[in-house]
């Protein structure tokens, strides 16, 4: 008799179903609403296991039925949508000025998205914990009585991140060696729900993936504007963290040896040419005057309201400040040939006087024709997009197929 070794043990029949469960989430997540039918002819389960794991789905309240359709051959087919209703996820970041938390459900509607001011810059490590802890607790608090149950919490850092959640330099916030997650969940009394770090400009380029106007491409590039700039990369549909996980830190990328001081240490990097506080200090020196800025939004505001009036000296800034962009996007454009580099915060914000000049520099500096197809466009999501993916990341258990735990 032949001895057969190959058979499914329980524990990778699990991991199929939990696999195949994954596929049936993001099936109905992207063609939502279908019918069990579609979902077999398009990812090629059968329609026994379809129909099994829909079940299942439906009853843990993860998909919903939402009644029939007749406008199709053959008999009427009941419908599937997400549903998730009973579930949230929280994302959070930590700005120049503020700290933001967004909540969402499975299918991606925001929940909440609370601001407190905050100047993490100016703060202890030990002061923005107890800051994030309480601006959580209050969102989970309201998420807990509408009957929903935080399933995670992921917070952006503008900074590099380690795979244990640590901090091991953010220049931006003064930080070193800061083991935020831990110190999070301790601060949190070690809740029931998963809590991690990531860079914010990792979290942004997620949101940007699933909600932003590039949703879906395969390769993508978010520049994040604010404390520091930092690239978040998603090459071949998958986010790209590099060897430690540090990859993306381009806001250190000199561009001019010559130019100002930065915080690393260095001389003309791109944070120190073209961050929300470099600009802030070129455009309106009056700022300086009254100590370091803590608010940034005014700020901004007087910059466009003086760029509307055509300030020869603030356009030819913003000139100077997308040429520093641009050329950032054409390093990225060289080693990445993203479809498109999508640029946020204050970057966003100053969008209209900055883009013309950074595409111009793209163009010129990048080695391919028309930068090999690559497109510099403004995020659309607004200054909230890295607590957006930071929910969306809290996400990413349910979405692989591993069920809340009851």
């Amino acid at each position: 008799m032949i001895s057969i070794h190959n058979e499914p043990q329980p524990t990778e029949i699990g991991d199929v179903r939990v696999a195949n469960r994954a596929v049936v989430l993001r099936h109905v997540r992207r063609h939502a609403p279908c019918s069990r039918a579609d979902i077999a002819a398009h990812t090629g389960l059968n329609k026994a296991t379809v129909s099994s794991l829909v079940g299942e789905l439906i009853e843990r309240r993860l998909v919903r039925e939402t009644g029939l359709t007749e406008n199709r051959v053959g008999r009427p087919a009941t419908m599937l949508v997400l549903d998730g209703a009973p579930y949230a996820a929280l994302g959070m970041q930590i700005g120049a000025d503020e700290l933001v938390v967004v909540a969402i459900d499975l299918a991606g509607t925001r929940l909440l998205t609370w601001r407190r001011a905050f100047a993490a810059p100016s703060s202890s490590p030990a002061e923005t914990v107890r800051a994030l802890a309480a601006l959580a607790r209050r969102a989970i608090t309201r998420l807990t009585g509408q009957d929903r149950r935080v399933l995670g919490l992921s917070v952006g850092v503008p900074g590099l991140v380690d795979a244990d959640g640590v901090v091991p330099r953010a220049t931006a916030l003064g930080w070193q060696d800061v083991a935020l997650a831990a110190d999070l969940r301790a601060a949190l009394r070690e809740p029931d729900l998963t809590v991690t770090v990531d860079t914010d400009a990792n979290l942004a380029v997620l949101a940007e993936h699933r909600h932003g106007a590039y949703a879906g491409a395969a390769h993508l590039v978010h520049l994040t504007g604010g404390a520091s700039v930092g690239a978040g990369i998603v090459a071949a549909g998958r986010l790209l963290r590099g060897g430690q996980g540090f990859a993306g830190e381009i806001g250190h990328l000199t561009l001019d040896p010559a130019g100002p001081a930065c915080g690393c240490g260095r001389r003309g990097c791109l944070a120190a040419l073209a961050g929300l506080p470099a600009v802030v200090r070129r455009l309106l020196p009056d700022t300086q005057h009254d100590g370091p800025v803590t608010d940034f939004l005014p700020e901004i505001e007087r910059i466009r309201a003086l760029a509307r009036q055509d300030d020869p000296t603030v356009l030819a800034g913003l000139a100077d400040v997308g040429c520093h962009l641009g050329h950032a996007a054409s390093v990225l454009a060289n080693l990445l040939n993203p479809e498109a580099v999508v640029v946020g915060g204050h970057f966003a914000a100053l969008a209209p006087w900055l883009l013309p000049a950074a595409r111009a520099e793209l163009a010129t500096r990048a080695h391919a024709p028309q930068a090999g197809g690559c497109r510099l466009d403004a995020c659309t999501l607004g200054s909230a997009a890295t607590a957006l993916g930071g929910a969306t990341a809290a996400l990413t258990a349910v979405e692989s197929g591993r069920l809340p735990t009851a």
